[in-house]
């Protein structure tokens, strides 16, 4: 296991890492796969580190078994060997890996705890989905609970469980109960953080290891600005 920050050459921050899984805490701006962008991946990052770090000869391998948007932060696993990238991807399908997201917001929720169910519908077009309080046509499910963790001095500290897992559905979910998370203007925020990226961190996760068979809970330190450095405690 390790708790650490690599050197520059390679600029990750590594919250768990054995010979199965390696698991990330992303920063802004990373995108996890390969894109139309063309920019340099996480995925190829983490590859890079586990070559020169293990002195692998070829090509490294590395399973992707989930995303963050871009703008997000926080919890990426990555699958070490082709043997645990199905294992790791069952729990995800089955809901056996449980993950909790933070996110900071400008107003106050409706209540300080409930469960949201929306039907959302993605455009492709605009790489947005919509959320509607009703079926629509070519729409999927989508449940989230939320609770108001604490007051800031001009915003909302939240925290979010996920049922299902939808494209954009933190994003699309909070902003149809007015509360669009902090410089998603995507979603109705009134104005861009200054970094391009959005106040939402996957923050825990906890599974059973898939080949090692123990409980794991890993937490994702909070990026390093003014507001979430309020929310440590």
């Amino acid at each position: 296991m390790a708790d650490k920050i690599l050197s520059n050459k390679h600029n990750l921050q590594i919250l768990y890492e054995d010979n199965h899984i390696i698991v990330i805490n992303k920063r802004v701006g990373d995108i996890v796969q390969g894109d139309k962008t063309g920019d340099k991946p996480l995925s190829e990052v983490v590859k890079s580190y586990i070559k020169d770090t293990y002195n692998k000869p070829g090509n490294v391998y590395l399973g992707v078994v989930h995303r963050l948007d871009r703008p997000t932060t926080g919890l990426v696993i990555f699958a070490k060997t082709s043997k645990v990238l199905p294992r790791l991807n069952t729990l995800f399908v089955s809901k056996d890996i449980h993950k909790t997201y933070w996110a900071i917001v400008k107003n106050a929720p409706p209540k300080t705890e409930d469960t949201l169910t929306h039907w959302l519908k993605k455009n492709p077009k605009n790489n947005k989905s919509s959320a509607f309080i009703k079926e629509v046509k070519d729409s999927k499910k989508a449940i989230l609970h939320y609770k108001l963790l604490r007051k800031l001095d001009n915003y909302y500290l939240l925290e979010i469980d996920l049922e299902t897992g939808r494209h954009h559905q933190i994003r699309s979910q909070l902003s149809s109960i007015g509360c669009p998370i902090k410089g998603d203007l995507k979603y109705g925020f009134d104005r861009s953080n200054t970094d391009g990226g959005i106040h939402l961190h996957a923050r825990h996760i906890t599974f059973v290891h898939p080949v090692k068979n123990e409980p794991l809970n890993i937490e994702a330190p909070l990026p390093d600005d003014v507001i979430w450095n309020a929310c440590n405690y």
